[in-house]
């Protein structure tokens, strides 16, 4: 039986009970629950792999490379509410949403591996009509999981930061996964003569990280799945879908909470997609590193994200958590401005190991940035269901999710989307994937760096300005889960 220390998540229309203390999961149901993050950690992983593979190795171009992207970012758009909306209402023994996460994680692995196979010999018509669809496929299935993980996580405490802790433990587990991935793709798949151009390593690469993304959405509902079953489900059946959503979806839009969380994020995952869609790019022909020196900058970059994990809490117990995420638009943006504009004004130019050192300090602000971003917003967008709940009377943690995640997943799509354009719009060689010693001109690079740096900083303060209303705080959130709690006993009485 699920060891539970109080009630928390509960909400019209689901059971309830006479205990109002916080909610605070186990330490074990939190590490095995972190887990879950290999789905959302190898499908971000790869994403700079498949814009590398399919435009430099490939030689598809960059405006149909990204075209394919939108395609799947908008199919995608359309998926992830309702993905949320039935979530929220699923009852099982397993809970509301196991049972999603356990059909979601073979059909993600699947969708994965034939991303990186493509049939030989295809025109680039068939390839990007690949592409869209396997990217399409990744897309949908990753949701269909991550959904209601993200939903779960958020459901499984009240407290405000011991949800932060939650969401800590789940970020580790994606570092963890993350350098995993990374030392596979540089040291054993793509290491040597030709590294990230050899075209015959990336199908299995592709199944490699598939198997991986697997074993551990499964192991993840094998361990949470007591406690998920004991969190509130919904007793009464809901109304059809259609009926409902769309209703449901307006209910969302209308929180200004949301909307600023929403919007926020998507402005700043567009700016990290692009980054990280050019980084290959950038490490390949700008600076000239070599695949087994590019570990070393992911290595870096998780290494910030690692020093966020116990400084965010930390951070939170002094400060509010919209303090906390300024911190962290302040570093990002930091760090996109100053290498790239050094090399892309001519005042920077080592190349090889001579440069290791500045675009490891980029990728470790970078990271570090990141790291304060990535635990606590997800944090807010549990304490804003909270809200949510205590104004209109219902729960809404997976449409929640799933607006926070589609502005993830449909951020990073754009981010690739406008990498694609900015390859094409500089008139980035296509031999490059045919000719491993294919020369790039100056002009180009330049203009390269500056697109990899400066184009996403810019993105990043148009998305911290709209933040800046962002206004639950510390205290309010309190007063909320008081009245919440109240709620909950009552209705167990």
């Amino acid at each position: 039986m699920a060891v539970v220390e109080g009630l928390g998540g509960a909400a019209a229309g689901t059971a309830a009970s006479p205990c109002v203390e916080t909610l605070r999961p186990p330490a074990a149901v939190k590490f095995f629950y972190s887990i879950g993050q290999f789905v959302e950690s190898g499908y971000l992983a790869i994403n700079t792999f498949i814009f590398f593979y399919y435009t430099a190795v490939l030689g598809l171009s960059g405006s149909l490379v990204g075209a394919a992207l939108a395609i799947s970012m908008t199919a995608d758009a359309a998926l992830d509410p309702l993905i949320g909306s039935w979530s929220d209402s699923v009852r099982s023994r397993f809970g509301r949403r196991l049972p999603m996460m356990l059909l979601a994680a073979p059909l993600t692995m699947i969708a994965m591996g034939l991303l990186f196979a493509p049939p030989s010999a295809l025109t680039p018509i068939a390839l990007f009509v690949w592409l869209t669809l396997t990217k399409g496929a990744v897309r949908a299935f990753a949701s269909m999981y991550n959904i209601p993980y993200f939903a779960l996580g958020g459901e499984m405490s009240d407290d405000y930061v011991e949800r932060s802790r939650i969401v800590a433990y789940r970020l580790l587990s994606g570092i963890v996964v993350s350098v995993l991935i990374t030392a596979l793709a540089y040291s054993v798949f793509f290491a040597g003569e030709g590294g990230l151009q050899r075209p015959d390593s990336y199908p299995q690469f592709g199944w490699t990280i598939a198997a991986l993304v697997l074993i551990g959405g499964l192991v993840c509902c094998a361990g949470v799945w007591r406690y998920a079953a004991s969190l509130p489900q919904p007793v009464e059946p809901p109304q059809p879908m259609l009926r409902r959503f769309a209703g449901e979806v307006v209910e969302m839009a209308r929180n200004p909470t949301f909307r600023v969380l929403f919007l926020s994020m998507l402005l700043f995952a567009s700016a990290a997609g692009l980054h990280m869609a050019l980084n290959n790019h950038n490490y390949v022909f700008v600076w000239k590193l070599r695949p087994e020196t590019i570990q070393i900058l992911t290595y870096t970059y998780l290494a910030g994200i690692l020093a966020g994990v116990p400084l965010t809490p930390a951070l939170l117990r002094k400060f509010e958590k919209k303090v906390v995420v300024a911190f962290g638009f302040v570093a990002v943006t930091a760090a996109w401005l100053v290498v790239p504009g050094l090399r892309g004004f001519g005042f920077l130019a080592p190349t090889g190991a001579a440069a290791l050192p500045w675009l490891a300090a980029t990728s470790l602000v970078f990271g570090l940035g990141s790291g304060f971003i990535f635990i606590a917003y997800p944090s807010m967008m549990a304490d804003a269901a909270d809200e949510h709940e205590h104004r209109q009377g219902v729960r809404r943690e997976g449409l929640f999710f799933s607006g926070l995640g589609f502005a993830g997943k449909a951020a990073g799509g754009m981010g690739l989307l406008l990498g694609g354009f900015a390859l094409d719009l500089l008139h980035f060689p296509r031999e490059v994937g045919r000719d491993a010693h294919a020369a790039v001109s100056g002009d180009v690079l330049s203009h390269l760096v500056l697109a990899w740096g400066w184009l996403p900083a810019a993105l990043v303060g148009v998305g911290a300005a709209i933040f800046a209303p962002y206004a639950i705080t510390r205290a309010r959130h309190e007063e909320i889960s008081t009245e919440l709690r109240r709620r909950r006993g009552l209705a167990g009485e």
